[in-house]
């Protein structure tokens, strides 16, 4: 049985991840910590887990506790997944992996060290919708992709003109750049699923709007070990009725057009004519990602698709487009 403890119990918690911990076969949430222990104490009485902290020591020294989620910004990350795993516990990370390609690495090398696992929330890789893509482009009925582009725009978030109390995900030191980060995130690794690695990156980067002081747009191309060449724009700071989310894959044979977070339908589209697939995912959508984890922790599954050695790679694309040194 696995027992989790979360460091971290915000708003991805409540519905996304938290409650598919329990949901899950062989799974509990035996123990929950928020610097706020207020907060922290609510949170596990909403969600009956009997025990909460303020201190993330304290919950990884917890004997109940057997493996741990860190659903923290990424700024901490990699602290608090360095010290599960030399505790001796198996470590699920939200997205992205860390703040910067540099502390994935670590992250890595202490997983290696120590020979505890460690998993990254890119859930994306196990939902219906998105291998139901994976599964049109590898049967071919595309023929051989040419060409992927990501097209991303979003009106920015009303909090975005506080400049006196700006959202940490705009905040470089604690989510690791901007909105692109969190989100292009998504983008970048359900392409390395579709595709493999990443070999060649270029990007380009503005701060149009100064809301921030990270970016709001971003451009880049990048090439794929497979040979499928890519390219991508996000923007931030797009007018309301400009609102963008899709990714288009162009074959030999046909077209195929999918979103990213809001699920519209694919549509794949042939000389002979237009489909649409509409696929329903899991209400706590991280939940088959979860369940592949814990199966393969009670050990009854196999490696899950989702590791610490495939994140690292979105990770080193993203600090590549926004021109970290690395």
């Amino acid at each position: 049985m696995i027992h989790w403890g979360f460091i971290g119990c915000g708003s991805v918690t409540e519905r996304k991840s938290g409650p598919a911990f329990s949901i899950a076969e062989g799974s509990d949430v035996v123990a929950v910590m928020r610097r706020d222990v207020d907060k922290a104490k609510d949170y596990a009485g909403r969600h009956g887990i009997g025990k909460w902290y303020d201190n993330a020591g304290d919950l990884i020294r917890d004997p109940l506790v057997n493996a741990v989620y860190v659903a923290t910004p990424p700024g901490s990350h990699a602290e608090y997944a360095i010290a599960a795993m030399r505790a001796g516990k198996p470590v699920y990370i939200e997205k992205p992996m860390a703040a910067s390609y540099k502390e994935c690495l670590e992250i890595i090398r202490v997983s290696e060290e120590t020979g505890i696992a460690c998993f990254v929330a890119y859930y994306r890789r196990t939902l219906p919708y998105f291998r139901r893509v994976k599964e049109l482009i590898d049967d071919g009925m595309l023929g051989k992709i040419s060409t992927v582009q990501i097209r991303f725009a979003i009106p920015p978030y009303v909090a975005d003109y506080d400049r006196d109390n700006l959202p940490w995900r705009v905040k470089k030191e604690i989510a690791g750049a901007g909105y692109f980060y969190d989100l292009a995130s998504h983008q970048l690794d359900l392409l390395d699923y579709l595709f493999g690695p990443v070999v060649a990156v270029q990007g380009f980067v503005q701060n149009t709007a100064r809301l921030y002081e990270v970016e709001d747009t971003v451009t880049a191309a990048f090439q794929f070990q497979s040979g499928v060449l890519g390219s991508g724009s996000w923007s931030f700071i797009a007018p309301e009725g400009s609102r963008t989310d899709r990714i288009d894959f162009v074959g030999t044979k046909g077209k195929l057009s999918c979103s990213t977070f809001d699920f519209s339908p694919i549509v794949f589209e042939t000389e002979t004519g237009m489909q649409e697939f509409a696929e329903e995912n899991p209400d706590n959508i991280q939940l088959y990602l979860i369940q592949s984890i814990v199966d393969y922790l009670n050990g009854k599954g196999d490696l899950p698709v989702s590791t610490a050695r495939s994140a690292i790679r979105t990770n080193w694309v993203m600090d590549k487009i926004l021109g970290y040194n690395l």
